[in-house]
């Protein structure tokens, strides 16, 4: 299949314009080949243009980096996904001490722990932040039930960065660097900060969507802890080389093997279903590796976020084909979709989904049934009804308070389990999607960033 640059930056410079992105990065694989392609600027107040390496934050898609060094060790027969935590971690505890008992490495790298997902703890930028990260995880409560539902949660994959550290003798970021990164030749792929300085580094932008996002106050706001989960800062092919690595079972280009084929194939292995099928996309959740369903074309990948910036990976093993997205503000959820239905459309033949949205009238709903506090780990939910129209109040809690002012609005009805929230302050889309439902052990929740958040009052 032939690759068209020159129409592939129209489109790329187009669309970041249109949806008022100060600048992005986009890598593609197809028939064996990386292409790259940069458009608009890293910095808004410089004026420095974005170019093919340039670096940005990759935010949660970190996550799978962590779970191909889980499932190296995996590979060595150092763990097991049946592994319990506090086997491998002696004296861990969180605060359900039958949950501290049972908890597995698997449970883990799934997101079906049920312990509370946002728990930002800064433990210090010295070598030992994620060990005193997980002495502290003691106070973290329980979401819901172990194994009940797919609830997106980045502690665990701070619990697991401890354990790649336990296991290897190494911090987290030096066996990164000396396990997956070296051997892949991912040159422009770091964790820390003073090692993204040696390139020129996107700069976030925050702003109300609609208009043009200014330059954030601060460059990252996540503790070095974050790391495991939430910090691996990368350029856009070198995302695509490491997706590569899993698309070939697991062997870099020269040959090495990384990963074996079975660890591989057993972090697209579906754990569970996803309710909310807006938040990331996704159909179902592996082990590491989001998974989609694009009309009976299968395909995985992961999104990522951090303080205004956005990345995007698919991959559809079927077609060969990997695409990365990285963006620095603005309108950016949209800016992918549009971009991704053309291109992977027409590289690999699927349909991704439209941007989630209310319908344009939209259907009462019993509010009643749905309304109460809804709180987990680092955030509260009071949701209630205003004149006939449902409405909410959502605060920061904890570690995550500095983040955003509480914030109150109206809700527009789906369905009778689902609610549309306007997208406000640092987010990428329009609308937000709070999805209800019911725990195995009888007890309402409402999933918020695939978050499943518990009814408490």
């Amino acid at each position: 299949m032939n690759w068209d640059r020159a129409r592939w930056q129209e489109r790329l410079d187009s669309l970041r314009a249109s949806h008022q992105v100060p600048g992005a990065a986009l890598a593609v694989l197809v028939d064996g080949e990386i292409h790259e392609l940069a458009s608009g600027v890293l910095h808004r107040g410089t004026g420095v243009q974005v170019t093919p390496d340039s670096v940005f934050q990759s935010g949660s898609i970190a996550k799978v980096y962590t779970a191909t060094l889980v499932m190296q060790l995996v590979d060595s027969g150092e763990l097991r996904l049946e592994s319990r935590v506090i086997d491998v971690l002696p004296g861990f505890a969180v605060a359900d001490d039958g949950v501290t008992q049972s908890m597995t490495i698997g449970q883990l790298l799934g997101h079906t722990s049920g312990i509370s997902g946002d728990f930002t703890h800064d433990t210090g930028r010295g070598a030992d932040c994620l060990a005193r990260y997980v002495q502290a995880c003691v106070t973290v409560g329980q979401d819901c039930p172990p194994g009940s539902v797919v609830s997106y949660c980045s502690t665990g994959y701070a619990i697991l960065g401890r354990i790649v550290e336990v296991v290897t003798g190494q911090t987290w970021d030096d066996a990164l660097r000396e396990r997956l990164l070296t051997p892949l030749g991912l040159e422009h792929s770091m964790t820390l900060p003073e090692e993204a300085l040696r390139f020129q580094v996107a700069m976030s932008h925050l702003g109300e969507l609609g208009s043009d996002p200014e330059p954030a106050p601060v460059w990252d706001m996540l503790p070095r802890s974050a790391g495991p989960y939430g910090r691996v800062l990368v350029t856009a092919a070198d995302v695509v080389r490491f997706a590569r690595m899993h698309l070939d079972g697991g062997t870099a280009p020269d040959g090495t093997r990384v990963l074996s084929a079975e660890s591989a194939a057993t972090m697209r292995r579906r754990v569970g279903d996803c309710l909310d099928t807006w938040s990331f996309m996704a159909a179902g959740w592996g082990h590491g590796w989001a998974l989609y369903d694009w009309n009976g074309v299968a395909g995985y990948g992961h999104d990522g976020a951090a303080l205004g910036q956005f990345s995007y990976l698919r991959v559809v093993p079927g077609s060969g084909v990997a695409a990365a997205l990285l963006t620095n503000g603005g309108g950016a959820t949209g800016f992918f979709v549009d971009l991704f239905q053309e291109l992977l459309g027409e590289l690999a033949g699927v349909r991704m989904p439209d941007v989630f949205a209310p319908a344009a009238q939209p259907q009462p709903v019993d509010v009643a049934a749905l309304a109460g506090t809804y709180e987990r780990e680092g955030i509260r939910m009071t949701i209630d009804e205003r004149d006939g129209v449902p409405r909410l109040r959502l605060q920061l809690t904890g570690g995550m308070a500095d983040y955003s002012p509480p914030i109150e609005t109206d809700l527009v009805p789906v369905s009778d389990t689902v609610l549309a929230m306007p997208g406000i302050g640092p987010v990428s889309a329009p609308w937000l999607p709070l999805v209800f439902g019911t725990l195995p052990n009888g007890t309402p929740y409402v999933y918020f960033g695939m978050r499943a958040t518990p009814r408490v009052a």
